[in-house]
Parts: structure tokens; sequence; C-alpha cells
């Protein structure tokens, strides 16, 4: 038995596949994936979540793949929210819901002021082209290395994206704090998080000594900065960020995060 595959542009493959299906042969089988609406319907992942059997990890994680997110694809790399607002103190109160995140809003509502500005722009669009709110997605693949820039094959894919060197050192991840400041603030950055955020220690750590250059005001990039309620230590982060996911607060509003994302 051999297989065959077939690349065709858009116009023709439409045309092939509805010729295919309408064949009638006795040795045709017709095969069509469920779409993630039907898994989620079906499956009964969600039934198991509600219910408190499965992680919200693993909740996540299961809608990314059912969605077409994956490890193998940066351009549709798994996404995970921001659930913390507080980097700064140095314990972590996890039954207090002041330390979260808003997941009732996108990353680009979080903050009023940038908020009004980004609707002044959508209102008073200066040409015929589309308006748009937000100048920059989510989750895109320069998020992905960005965040994953000290582990391989990312750090030569950021290379790569710079036209062979490293970006400023400025403009790199150096801390989880100034990260989310600057996801708050800044009128160009709506990142969401990646799964490594809550599972990975190891990405926050620069094991192969990459040289990043310094900073404008003389600090050498290295180890990625903590907060200080993580004691300096990247396992001590990323237990109490987990812990933080599977808080009963993120618990009891994931669900808004979800259906905007």
């Amino acid at each position: 038995m051999k297989s065959y595959f077939l690349n065709f542009d858009r116009k023709d493959k439409n045309k092939v596949y509805s010729t295919i299906i309408q064949l009638n042969r006795n040795n045709l089988l017709y095969h069509s994936d469920p779409k993630p609406s039907q898994i989620l319907r079906y499956g009964g992942m969600m039934e198991q979540w509600v219910q408190g059997q499965i992680s919200n990890f693993e909740y996540l994680m299961y809608l990314n793949t059912i969605s077409g997110r994956s490890y193998n694809d940066m351009t549709q790399y798994p996404v995970f929210p921001w659930v913390l607002l507080d980097y700064k103190s140095k314990t972590l109160d996890l039954s207090n819901p002041e330390i979260y995140r808003d997941l009732k809003k996108p990353i680009g509502a979080l903050n009023e002021k940038r908020l009004k500005d980004c609707l002044d722009r959508y209102n008073n669009w200066p040409d015929s082209t589309s308006p748009f709110m937000y100048g920059s997605h989510y989750s895109t693949s320069h998020s992905v290395a960005f965040y994953l820039i000290r582990m391989e094959p990312f750090t030569t894919v950021s290379i790569g994206i710079q036209d062979g060197k490293f970006d400023h050192a400025d403009r790199l991840f150096d801390s989880i704090g100034s990260c989310w400041e600057n996801c708050l603030n800044a009128s160009t950055d709506f990142k969401e998080l990646i799964p490594e955020f809550f599972y990975l220690p190891e990405f926050l750590v620069n094991t192969n000594n990459f040289d990043f250059g310094t900073t404008q005001s003389g600090v050498k990039l290295g180890d990625v900065v903590l907060p200080p309620w993580a004691d300096g230590k990247p396992e001590e982060f990323i237990r109490l960020h987990r812990a933080a996911l599977e808080s009963e607060y993120v618990s009891r509003n994931l669900h808004h995060w979800i259906d905007l994302i």
C-alpha cells in the first residue's frame, strides 16, 4: 500500500476535495476530524474540570491542544494567562484575591488609561485601512522566543529574528516583574504567558552562559530576575506560580479568560 501527499493551492484544493468526496467508490472512505467544539462537547474533559477531577493546568493544555496549538509550532504555541498582579511582595498569600489579575478582562483592558488610548485610536482612525485596538497579539512566535531565549532551540531562533545577533539587552526578557509592568502599561505589548511559566524552572536560568549584553543602566543580563517572594529560586517561583494557577480564585474565574481567548 502506498500513501501520497498532495499539495494544492487553496482554490484547487477545494475543487479536488469536493470532487473526491462525491465519488461513489466502495473503497473510498470519507474521514473528517471532529471540530474542536465537538471534541469539547463530547470528550468529557470540561465536566471533569468543573468537578475538580483535573487541574487547571491540565484543562488549559487540553484546550490548547484541541484548538490546534502545539509545542511544534511557534506561531500557534500554547497560551496561558497571567494570573498574578503582585511581583513585588516578599511573601505571597494565595488566599488573598487582591494579588490576582482580573481574568474577566483581556490583557489590553486591565489598564484603564491604556484601554482609553486604544479606544481613542480605534475611534479616530486616520485612513481607510481597517482600524484595530491592540497593536500586537497575545501570542506570537516572537513572544515565545522572547520568553524562552535562554533555551535552545529558541536562542537560535531569537538570534535569527534579529539578523544574526541578540536584540538590545533592554528589549530582552530580564525580569518577570518588569515584563508584567510592560504588558500592563506599554502601548504595543499585550502578550500572555506560555505553559513553561508553570512547570519549567530551567527557562529562567542562563545555564549556557549566553552573552546577552548590558542594559543602558549598566546591568549585565544573565538569569531572569524573580519576584521577591520566589527568594531567588526558580523552583520556588514555579511552585508558587503553579499554586496560584490552581488557587480557588483562579479556578472560579478561569472560564472568563478562556471565553476571551
